[in-house]
């Protein structure tokens, strides 16, 4: 089984917590991670504390991949969940076995 978590970046978080929580996935052998940045979709949501530049989600990617993560997506834009979920039945599981080889 191929598993898969998410973490939404710009919400206050440390470089300290992100690595911890980057690390207890490994732990518990996620395969998959996505990072993204966090987006207020509405005024009554939770406010953007920081945007996260693509220079520190590019070290991210590349720390994920040095701990163990099969495949990282990390950007301010990332969808990979999104798409995943869309198309899970016809590109889901292709897409997932591309980026695991």
């Amino acid at each position: 089984m191929i598993t898969k978590s998410s973490i939404m970046l710009g919400l206050g978080e440390s470089d300290d917590e992100l690595k911890e929580a980057m690390d207890d996935l490994r732990a518990i052998d996620v395969d998959i991670l996505t990072l993204e940045q966090y987006l207020k979709p509405t005024p009554l949501h939770l406010t953007v504390k920081k945007y996260v530049t693509p220079e520190k989600f590019a070290f991210w990617k590349d720390y994920g991949e040095t701990i163990g993560f099969r495949y990282v997506a990390s950007g301010p834009l990332t969808e990979f969940a999104t798409t995943a979920v869309k198309n899970q039945a016809e590109y889901g599981p292709k897409f997932v076995q591309e980026k695991l080889e």
